[in-house]
């Protein structure tokens, strides 16, 4: 019996077992399978584990999307993670490269997939409290928010979730440096139902800006004068 033999319930079935790039290749063999690559019931999960995976064109973005995960952890994370003021031109250029990346993509998700239920992002040092609030508001659904190492979330994004996580069970913000008590005490006084873990975030030194630090600096100097 020949695969193209089966319905199409035993081919989305089968499709299922197989990684993005394996999809692809086999949809590229007969119309009847590109079909079957192109079922939205084939992409309620997606595993990303870098941002260049995200370019790639061997998946679909859909409504069916309920589970989303992007976690990097390449040493390359390290660069990403470094206070913008304090990288020097060979790493201000890597992070250009894909400073966006996961932004613009969690965009696309806020347009395309308003029935998103969980989203776990790791590594993700680019990823903004705006994009997560937007993400909030255009999927209203969303069960589980975790976020590792996500060094520019702040306590924005934990307002966000008490003004638009209505469905929100679930809240990790670990080893997120800018993350403060306050706003971890905010979001258990305002949400109560949360299950929120935050491990290191709001003990981890925040990044201080940049006019901050030249004061800090520009201080001892003039002591020295004195």
């Amino acid at each position: 019996m020949h695969i193209t033999q089966l319905n199409r319930e035993c081919l989305l079935h089968l499709f299922s077992f197989l990684d993005k790039n394996s999809r692809k290749s086999l949809a590229k063999t007969c119309h009847k399978l590109l079909e079957v690559f192109q079922d939205p019931l084939l992409w309620s999960l997606l595993n990303f584990h870098s941002p260049a995976e995200l370019k790639k064109d061997n998946f679909l973005l859909g409504p069916a999307l309920k589970y989303l995960s992007i976690c990097w952890y390449s040493e390359r994370v390290k660069v990403c993670n470094i206070e913008d003021w304090m990288k020097n031109n060979f790493q201000k250029d890597f992070c250009n490269r894909h400073e966006n990346t996961v932004n613009d993509f969690l965009l696309e998700v806020c347009n395309r997939c308003p029935n998103l239920l969980s989203l776990t992002l790791s590594g993700c040092g680019h990823v903004t409290d705006d994009c997560i609030s937007l993400l909030l508001k255009n999927c209203p659904k969303l069960k589980t928010l975790r976020l590792e190492n996500c060094v520019r979330i702040t306590d924005q994004t934990l307002e966000a979730v008490t003004l638009y996580g209505g469905s929100l069970q679930t809240l990790h913000v670990d080893f997120c440096r800018n993350i403060t008590r306050n706003g971890l005490e905010r979001v258990r006084e305002k949400c109560p139902s949360i299950m929120l873990k935050a491990e290191r975030s709001a003990n981890m030194i925040p990044d201080n800006k940049p006019e901050k630090k030249f004061m800090l600096e520009k201080a001892p100097r003039k002591l020295f004068q004195l």
